[in-house]
């Protein structure tokens, strides 16, 4: 029953989103490229590539950053900078930036050999005995996550990136996962586990 109460939440808010135009938002994109780069694909790995990332996330991204804004940081995401660009921002607005970068390759990435034994395990398997859920459970086998159900893409992401949205989810800064998954994850992950999956998911293919 929870399940199924879930499901309608993220379909609900899936049919609340605005209908995206592409060429409306790669036309608004232009202040976007100086952090995320000119083709979605930040050369800069403590931001973010949002090139071929799910529309609905980036969406519901930026509605985060400006809620923040809107209730001094007591919802949504906490970004100071994320937050100043997304405040004068229309729903429209978002939902043409998000199908936009939608459209974009996303960039090869690779996974350092030091991180794949810890990551690989982490990523697909979890740890029961400390109640940590495999990653592949909310981000699939190839972490290419699912539109419907609002998890990231985060297959070819900046490994620098990750590792400061896994420590920023463990320290509790970050707080806009569905149901505190990611917070309950991060929460028993040590740094050298964190540096570990972050790296080894940029060489998921």
């Amino acid at each position: 029953m929870k399940k199924l109460a879930l499901i309608l939440t993220l379909l609900a808010s899936c049919s609340a989103w605005a209908q995206g135009d592409a060429e409306a938002g790669k036309a608004k994109a232009a202040t976007c490229a100086a952090c995320h780069g000119a083709d979605g694909n930040s050369i800069m790995a403590q931001y973010p590539k949002i090139a071929g990332q799910h529309p609905g996330y980036l969406e519901k991204q930026l509605k985060d950053f400006k809620l923040a804004m809107t209730t001094g940081g007591k919802q949504g995401r906490n970004d100071p900078v994320m937050g100043g660009m997304a405040m004068p921002l229309t729903e429209q607005d978002m939902a043409d930036l998000a199908a936009y970068y939608a459209t974009l390759p996303i960039s090869d990435n690779t996974t350092p050999e030091s991180s794949i034994e810890v990551g690989q395990q982490l990523y697909r398997f979890g740890d029961a005995e400390r109640g940590i859920a495999a990653c592949t459970a909310c981000h699939g086998p190839r972490g290419n996550g699912t539109s419907l159900s609002g998890f990231p893409k985060i297959s070819g992401q900046n490994g620098e990136y990750v590792k400061l949205q896994l420590e920023k989810f463990r320290a509790g800064q970050r707080s806009n996962d569905l149901n505190a998954m990611m917070r309950s994850v991060a929460a028993k992950l040590s740094d050298d586990e964190i540096t570990a999956l972050s790296q080894y998911v940029g060489g998921l293919h």
